[in-house]
């Protein structure tokens, strides 16, 4: 079951609303929930910054594409890599390699319904 047993009643019903996932991209997105931005209150999964999660539960092997809120974001040489770094963390995970893209630009509508109501733009 991994770390889905911890997710709240709204996000496990997000995740029956996507594609299946598997269980590692499962922990890997519980995982992402806890890394805040530096700059905005909300985690950066639910904030949209991550544009891509691609786990293969085989090898260990995972994908990221994400964004920040700005090219000028004054963390943008640091967080990735401490991102990558987390991840390697989770069990099963055994290399992570993170692209850092800037298209499509980030914008308050990749935000999550949970996201825009904690930051009280519902």
């Amino acid at each position: 079951m991994g770390f889905r047993q911890w997710l709240s009643k709204s996000e496990q019903a997000e995740a029956n609303r996507l594609p299946p996932r598997s269980e590692l991209e499962n922990d890997i997105i519980f995982v992402l929930r806890t890394i805040y931005d530096p700059e905005i209150p909300v985690n950066i999964y639910d904030l949209g910054l991550i544009y891509e999660l691609k786990a293969n539960p085989e090898n260990g092997q995972v994908h990221i594409r994400m964004t920040l809120t700005a090219p000028g974001c004054p963390v943008a040489q640091t967080f990735p890599q401490s991102v990558a770094e987390t991840i390697r963390e989770v069990p099963g995970v055994e290399d992570v390699q993170l692209e850092l893209v800037w298209q499509p630009p980030w914008s308050k509508t990749m935000m999550t319904e949970a996201a825009r109501l904690e930051l009280g733009l519902l």
